[in-house]
């Protein structure tokens, strides 16, 4: 018999990215007592990667528990970022509610709109709050009517239409239940979660059946599985059966070695746990993602929708440069594999092919950002790799037309850089959808896009703004291919000889372009050290020296001023390479290159490959 387990509460967190997700619970967990008062607390204490708390983003989605008047309140803090989509729609499969979270200022976003989506769909209900209310240009009630319209827009039932609005400052530390009477702490909150969310149901009495939400990885340990008990308990040692809705053949006898709670910002040992808990399992070496785990007597797996496909394509390269190997702690096809394959351990987004030669795997993801952290996870860890420039991935339909990934991007820019946004876009297969005035004096442009064609744009979109544009896009399905997009219309300046590059040799190159180093870098024959300011590809020697004679002008040793080199961080060079060129990556260094180092072969390639077009 189904019961309700009333001192148990499953939520999870939901919001675009920026508005607050992880300050707010920050503060959940520091009104609730899990800290000692003397204790040093860090500000966003969930981002607990590097690349998080640089980045001010979550990547991966964290478990932590708090517990109020006596009930616990299981929370999950999950990313905004669209490229990280797979972690929401995978957890909201363990709570029982959520928390919308809306910035007072900005209002409804695009990642709000796709993050309520998958909660309505699963009849999940919502509490609205409304955080950021602090902020001096706050417009609290008008962003009411807008979450409203969404939820409308979404077709969400009445139920979930008439959900509580809470207004919050994270920052504060406070929130109220109505603007005229300003909050002192969270209480409001944790009392609306307790009303409104309901209680975790299950049949104590039944077979164990967990679903496996989200996987964990430890060194010590391995994997970790995560996931809601459904129905029935679970303890240590028990012996149970791994089946997946998705595959009807997996059906293998395991043990639960260790069971985990969470508590605070920590997993706690426990013998037993019981219907409605969210646990943590390890001891199953290959647990997976979707896998339920039942009693032997009832292997009945859980329902669980698959999760989205990756949309682009970069090769990751065991690096063949000149200066390979000096910089980097692993370097080899072997570590490059077994470090791509063991982030397939918790990255369920993540595909990793072997290629036709041991040098390169293919990985795909959900978007550039999804892999530059990767990239830049790998590079910190020690490696020293090349990628080549990212691909859409193409489909077919029944009748063998091409199709490619769109998205739906949505700008905020000035009023006065609109034209040249529309006309930028509309050169890269973007159609204009929508325009219309966003809050602050800002336009609201929306277009319909192939992924490619966001390619290499962010940079440029910055440089058109003046740094001003807000650019947001959402995986949109599959439409028909829109034809060739040219990305770059500048060249490359390509040093012709090995060596240290040398104030003369750069003072003449500078004249072609943009550089992208200074004096005294290593470069070698192929690299890339600039951008031409035409279309067209230049050799130069940035290692050569001047020539000195016996008779000296008066102004011949005045000091050569070098312009200060455009230095590119991961994603402009991303954004930069073109199809003929990779990123060579290493801890300390990122450099272009041309993928055919060598100038006759480069040249006789380009030859083929333009006959090849002709025909």
């Amino acid at each position: 018999m189904r019961q309700k387990r009333e001192n148990v509460r499953n939520i999870a967190i939901i919001a675009h990215v920026d508005h607050g997700k992880t300050t707010l619970v920050d503060e959940l967990l520091k009104q609730s007592g899990v800290f000692r008062e003397n204790q040093e607390i860090t500000e966003r204490i969930m981002d607990s990667n590097d690349i998080e708390r640089e980045r001010g983003i979550t990547i991966l989605s964290k478990n932590t528990a708090v517990t109020y008047k006596g009930t616990k309140i299981n929370i999950i803090d999950t990313p905004g970022h669209a490229d990280f989509g797979g972690e929401v729609e995978r957890v909201l499969k363990m709570v029982n509610g959520v928390i919308l979270v809306v910035d007072a200022f900005e209002g409804a976003m695009p990642q709000t709109k796709f993050v309520l989506r998958k909660a309505l769909e699963l009849k999940l209900p919502v509490i609205v709050c409304v955080n950021k209310i602090d902020r001096p240009e706050a417009r609290p009630t008008e962003v009411v009517d807008e979450v409203l319209e969404l939820f409308l827009e979404l077709d969400a039932d009445e139920a979930q239409f008439d959900c509580p609005f809470v207004f919050a400052s994270a920052k504060t530390g406070t929130a109220t239940m109505d603007l005229q009477t300003p909050g002192t702490d969270m209480a409001p909150l944790f009392e609306t979660i307790l009303d409104y969310i309901p209680a975790p149901e299950g049949d104590p009495e039944a077979g164990t059946q967990i679903l496996i939400s989200t996987i964990d990885y430890n060194e010590y340990v391995g994997r970790i599985g995560i996931g809601k008990v459904d129905n029935g308990s679970v303890r240590v040692n028990q012996e149970v059966v791994i089946v997946n809705h998705h595959d009807p053949d997996k059906l293998r006898k395991v043990k639960v070695s260790k069971l985990y709670e969470f508590d605070g910002l920590n997993k706690v040992d426990v013998t037993q746990a019981d219907t409605g808990s969210i646990v943590a399992i390890s001891g199953i070496s290959d647990i997976r993602i979707g896998d339920t785990l039942c009693s032997p007597e009832t292997p009945i797996p859980i329902p669980f929708q698959k999760i989205s496909e990756p949309t682009i394509a970069m090769h990751f390269i065991v690096n063949d440069s000149p200066l390979a190997g000096q910089e980097g702690k692993y370097v080899t096809s072997r570590h490059l594999r077994e470090r791509l394959f063991r982030e397939l351990n918790t990255d369920v987004s993540l595909r990793v092919e072997e290629t036709d030669t041991t040098e390169a795997f293919k990985v795909s993801g959900r978007g550039e950002l999804h892999l530059s952290v990767l990239i830049e996870n790998m590079r910190r860890e020690g490696f020293e790799f090349a990628v080549s420039k990212a691909e859409v991935l193409y489909k077919n339909d029944e009748n063998g037309k091409k199709l490619e990934p769109m998205e739906l991007c949505y700008i905020d820019v000035p009023e006065e850089f609109s034209g040249s946004v529309i006309e930028k876009l509309s050169q890269r297969k973007g159609e204009l959808q929508s325009m219309g005035a966003a809050s602050g004096g800002y336009t609201r442009l929306e277009f319909s896009i192939p992924s490619r064609g966001l390619i290499g744009y962010r940079g440029e979109f910055m440089t058109d703004t003046k740094g001003n544009g807000i650019m947001n896009s959402i995986f949109d399905g599959y439409g028909p291919y829109k034809g060739d997009i040219q990305y770059r219309k500048q060249g490359s300046l390509i040093a012709f000889e090995a060596g240290e590059a040398i104030t003369y040799g750069l003072y003449n190159a500078q004249e072609r372009g943009t550089l992208f180093i200074g004096p005294g870098e290593k470069v070698y024959s192929g690299m890339v050290v600039g951008q031409n300011g035409k279309g067209d590809d230049i050799e130069l020697n940035v290692c050569k020296k001047k020539q000195l004679t016996n008779t000296r002008s008066s102004s011949a040793d005045e000091a050569l001023r070098l312009t200060p080199p455009k230095i590119l961080s991961l994603e402009q060079a991303l954004e930069f390479i073109d199809t003929d060129e990779l990123l060579e990556v290493t801890p300390k260094s990122l450099r272009i290159r041309k993928k055919i180092l060598d100038p006759t072969m480069r040249k006789r390639a380009a030859m083929r490959n333009a006959s090849l077009a002709q025909n």
